[in-house]
């Protein structure tokens, strides 16, 4: 239950953190596993308010559909689809799961955290129009890319998108390409979806609760000592399986369980600020996601878009990220996550990193010293008409990049998500950002193989009726990918 009491002394499972990435995990195990305890502990009061929260992240809906840095041009400038045609394939296993709790009545109301909202890319430049005119013609051959539309019309473009032609130089050479079927998604309004579904089959929500400590019990389960913050009460949880799905926060966790399978992992925070707009007559006149090209030295995460959002039912606009640093792990952390993080384990990955990223610490540097008027440049740059006066400035939440050991470099620096178990598959985390929230469901159906291989074979029968397209690769099956969209785009409402 929903208990910022004294938790259970003893569980099956135990969750840390009240984000998508904790409450997608704890989804499937009561799905799969019912007869399962389960407790889980959030450190705020409300789940879903870190980087699972709408004005924390561009809640995109991450397919690839608009977002160019899933696929780089190559040196001799062709585009491979590989790895945008893998996170496509992710994102359908997230709209799968979804769609099968709105079936079964779990969880209600998709409209209140997706809804649809065409997905463009757009660039300016012969040079970038060229790239973009590669990109289409390497993904719409691909089944789960062939709505995909391309244009250098000025005209076409702004009936696509008219706020970002209106007033640009009509001999500016622009490229860009259009998926209909994109979406918008409000991962913290799923994640508390979610959670009630959990808090009313008998999940222990704790909310308020600090996790200190998880270290391994004599008898090999797993002791994670909480504090509740409210009255300061310290108490210890006994568990046979835990997951770190703390976000920001997961670092120093999995460096206190002492798994060698977390050792040499660290952390570089990224921090971001977006502008956002709310006035009715210009939202309503973009419906939207439009990705454009990340800097020279810019991280992946930092890609100028202008996006549509639905935010409990509002619309609005979203310019950014503005990227910047902090030593901050999380939103509501502490400026010593960073320096706490550093152990002899990582010291030579962290260093390795420093030194092969030169581009990215002056690209920070300078994003950190914009002033005002230069953020509403960029933003003229998307939007030539926009007025500064029109659009606030928020913090975005905390973004903390994985950097890993790598084998003659020292270390590298990991824009994505990895997934950490230990050996007996007792521990998983999950460290790293975009896509994330978007691929919550893959990721979890691939850590619940690893963490549980013996029961695999018994959950597969449920696995296959809660994921249709389970164990198939729908790009290389397009009626199944079209029936599997279909299904997903009526039970969701996106059509």
């Amino acid at each position: 239950m929903n208990s910022q009491g004294s938790p259970a002394k003893t569980t099956d499972v135990v969750l840390i953190g009240g984000g998508i990435m904790s409450a997608t995990p704890g989804t499937f195990l009561r799905q799969l596993q019912p007869d399962w305890d389960i407790s889980l502990f959030e450190r705020l009061d409300v789940a879903g308010l870190e980087s699972s929260d709408p004005w924390n992240n561009a809640g995109t809906g991450h397919s690839a559909l608009c977002e160019l840095n899933y696929s780089p041009a190559s040196k001799d400038g062709s585009v491979d689809p590989t790895k945008a045609v893998a996170i496509n394939e992710q994102f359908q296993v997230s709209r799968q799961f979804w769609s099968h709790l709105v079936s079964e009545g779990h969880i209600s109301s998709p409209r209140t955290f997706v809804n649809a909202v065409p997905h463009m890319s757009f660039v300016w430049g012969q040079a970038n129009a060229r790239y973009l005119r590669r990109r289409h013609e390497a993904l719409s051959p691909q089944p789960l890319f062939s709505s995909m539309e391309y244009s250098e019309d000025h005209a076409k473009i702004a009936e696509w998108a008219p706020l970002i032609m209106a007033g640009r130089n009509p001999s500016q050479p622009v490229a860009a390409s259009r998926v209909a079927g994109g979406t918008d998604v409000d991962f913290g309004a799923l994640t508390r979806q979610l959670t009630t579904y959990l808090d009313g089959t008998g999940v222990d929500l704790h909310y308020g609760f600090d996790v200190l400590d998880v270290a391994r019990a004599s008898d090999g389960r797993w002791d994670v000592k909480v504090k509740n913050k409210a009255t300061g009460e310290t108490s210890t949880v006994t568990t046979k399986f835990v997951f770190i799905g703390a976000g920001g926060g997961a670092l120093h966790l999995l460096q206190r369980t002492g798994i060698p399978e977390g050792r040499g992992f660290a952390g570089f925070p990224v921090s971001g600020q977006f502008l956002r707009c709310t006035d009715p007559e210009i939202v309503d006149q973009h419906r939207a996601k439009v990705y454009g090209q990340a800097s020279v030295g810019a991280p992946p995460m930092s890609v100028p878009h202008l996006d549509t959002r639905f935010v409990k039912g509002e619309r609005s606009l979203l310019f950014g990220p503005y990227a910047g640093f902090s030593t901050k792990f999380l939103k509501r952390g502490s400026y010593l996550d960073l320096p706490t993080s550093i152990r002899s384990s990582n010291l030579v990955p962290m260093l390795a990193v420093a030194k092969d990223n030169m581009a990215l610490t002056k690209y920070l540097v300078t994003e950190v010293l914009k002033n005002r008027e230069a953020k509403n440049e960029a933003l003229t740059d998307f939007m030539p008409l926009a007025e500064g006066s029109s659009w606030e400035l928020i913090s975005a939440g905390q973004r903390v990049q994985v950097i890993k050991k790598a084998p003659k470099k020292g270390g590298v620096l990991q824009f994505g998500t990895e997934v950490i178990t230990s050996s007996d598959g007792s521990v998983g985390a999950l460290l790293g950002a975009s896509p994330g929230a978007s691929t919550a469901a893959p990721i979890m159906v691939e850590l619940l193989k690893r963490c549980f291989p013996g029961k695999v074979s018994e959950w597969e029968p449920k696995l296959k009726d809660m994921l249709p397209g389970y164990g198939v690769k729908l790009n290389k099956d397009a009626a199944l990918a079209g029936e599997v969209q279909a299904h997903t785009d009526r039970v969701l409402q996106l059509t």
